[in-house]
């Protein structure tokens, strides 16, 4: 089954490594990583105690600004915003401190803080996060319903191009990636939500709320 819509129409055989076999949903285009082949979580959180982050590495603020900059324009003064996923090292929040806005972490390993996912938001975002999802749907889903009438839900992740692409991608080597999204996942997930989309740059892609009767659909297939 999809971990995203839930689909039971399967290519089982998108691709397959000496580690990991990778298959595809036909319906919503999400590459995945089957369950049986995740780390444990100590062995993910071993891999991310060794990212080296921090506001203070102007090359990494550069890299968020991808993300950072085209949100920064949509944003009322004064924002509250939730970043998820924030890691050992929340950068991006600062970004969005230092312009006037309010931020609010969440992340599983570093910042758990169950009271955060409670509150609505003016914005959202996930830099280099939801490839590491293994409940995209229940997470994605949960993350959108957070989101105030014309929220802002900012996504940074690299995009699966094709299938021959895919085979000698750096990206699906990283173990503690487990989801990948395509130009037309993201379409489908934008479909289902009834949200206006922007594709910013290869890897950053903007969702906006367009009513608060929009939420995620509860049993989408």
């Amino acid at each position: 089954m999809c971990p995203l819509c839930h689909g039971v129409s399967i290519n089982k055989t998108y691709h397959q490594d000496t580690r990991r076999n990778f298959q595809a949903c036909t319906t919503c285009q999400l590459v995945f990583v089957p369950p049986e082949q995740f780390l444990t979580a100590e062995a993910e959180k071993a891999a991310y105690d060794h990212h080296q982050n921090s506001p203070d590495d102007g090359a990494y603020r550069q890299f968020l600004s991808r993300l950072f900059i085209p949100m920064q324009q949509e944003l009322q003064p004064a924002s509250h915003g939730l970043d998820f996923g924030s890691g050992p090292g929340p950068t991006l929040s600062v970004m969005f401190e230092e312009a006037g806005h309010t931020v609010s972490l969440y992340d599983y390993f570093y910042a758990n803080d169950p009271s955060v996912l409670q509150q609505s938001y003016d914005f959202i975002t996930t830099s280099e996060v939801i490839e590491h999802l293994h409940q995209p749907k229940r997470e994605l889903e949960g993350l959108w319903n957070l989101l105030k009438p014309e929220g802002i839900l900012g996504i940074m992740t690299k995009r699966v191009l094709d299938q021959q692409a895919f085979t000698t991608w750096h990206y699906k080597n990283d173990l503690t990636h487990v989801c990948f999204f395509s130009e037309t996942t993201f379409s489908w997930l934008a479909k289902q939500w009834t949200a206006n989309i922007t594709f910013v740059a290869t890897d950053v892609v903007l969702f906006k709320k367009t009513s608060k009767h929009a939420p995620y659909p509860k049993n989408s297939a």
